[in-house]
């Protein structure tokens, strides 16, 4: 049995630096387990936007490249085009500035949504 002290230095520290990290992830995930992708197509979308110029070499924009990935699969699969996406995240960003501090972020918070739906 290893003890706590025989782990990684790293290893008490979080794995996703942000929240939206960990919903990129589990949004891939999910996706994946509806049959979305495949995961080798997951890999050759990652792949390509990690090795596009300007990735950092530390790595640090590496859930961005995700991200990217991400979105790139959603609009060649016909499910969300780069302006449905571009629509939605800027929806969510005024949202987020409209929102008081502590309070969670909901779409409904848009100022310029069309509540007469």
């Amino acid at each position: 049995m290893s003890r706590r002290e025989d782990l990684p230095a790293a290893f008490d520290e979080p794995v996703f630096a942000e929240p939206w990290q960990a919903e990129a992830f589990a949004m891939t995930v999910a996706l994946h387990d509806k049959g979305l992708f495949s995961w080798r197509e997951w890999a050759d979308a990652l792949s390509a936007e990690v090795k596009k110029p300007g990735a950092a070499a530390d790595g640090h924009d590496y859930y961005e490249h995700w991200l990217a990935a991400l979105e790139s699969l959603l609009s060649a699969k016909g499910v969300a085009g780069r302006v449905e996406v571009d629509t939605l995240a800027a929806a969510w960003e005024r949202a987020a500035h409209a929102t008081p501090h502590g309070k969670p972020i909901l779409l409904e918070n848009d100022p310029q949504l069309d509540r007469g739906r």
